[in-house]
């Protein structure tokens, strides 16, 4: 049985696997997301500011995977419950109108780290579809929530908590599916990382419990030597 590295299936593949390294990563993206949302900036008609904070979740996602970015936004949510001022504007606790767009960080950002895990992020066009479904997540569920924390309508609560930010979102998401792939294309320009169709034939066959990958061919080989 051969023993293989496994092949990069997100960014933060790329470093050393260690369980140090996957500890530093959470908590990286958890700050991450903590300093975008003090790029604050309140708005008369809606009491959800114009933050930073969607973009670094999708970002985080992507390049953390579902686990470590589940991780990540899970220990963002609970630190800011329990007093950690790093909510939008320095915030925290729950008892907000925008606190459902927190909630939706978490399930968007294992969302598109799963995705990304499937190769996701290697071209424009799939980056920027892992990004929309990230947003319609965040939105789904904070939206939601700010209907029924103000006890108004469907569509006010659209009105104030997506409408809006529309336009920045488009813009960001544009920006997410440059980079991405561009980043990608380095890395196997360096050999860090193997083309598209290596990568994604590696994803499908890699044992996600140890790393170890195993050919049918080499399994058969070893059986014929041990007859």
């Amino acid at each position: 049985m051969a023993v293989t590295t496994p092949a990069p299936r997100v960014l933060a593949d790329v470093l050393p696997r260690s369980i140090t390294r996957d500890v530093l990563l959470v908590i990286g993206g958890a700050a991450f997301v903590g300093i975008a949302a003090q790029i604050a900036i309140p708005l008369p008609f809606t009491p959800v500011p114009l933050t930073g904070q969607t973009f670094a979740v999708l970002l985080a996602g992507a390049a953390l995977g579902s686990i470590r970015g589940i991780l990540s936004m899970l220990l963002y949510s609970v630190a800011g419950l329990v007093g950690v001022p790093w909510f939008a504007a320095g915030a925290s606790g729950f008892a907000m109108p925008s606190f459902g767009y927190i909630l939706g960080f978490i399930v968007a950002a294992g969302l598109v780290g799963f995705l990304a895990e499937r190769g996701w992020t290697r071209t424009v066009l799939d980056t920027a579809l892992a990004m929309v479904l990230g947003n319609v997540i965040i939105y789904g569920v904070g939206v939601t929530w700010l209907k029924f924390s103000l006890a108004t309508s469907w569509a006010s609560a659209l009105e104030m908590g997506m409408t809006p930010f529309l336009l920045g979102d488009a813009l960001k998401i544009a920006l997410a599916a440059g980079l991405f792939p561009l980043v990608w294309s380095q890395l196997v320009r360096r050999d860090l990382a193997p083309p598209r169709r290596k990568a994604k034939a590696a994803a499908d066959s890699v044992d996600l419990t140890d790393g170890v990958t195993t050919s049918v061919a080499e399994t058969n080989d070893e059986k014929s030597t041990t007859d």
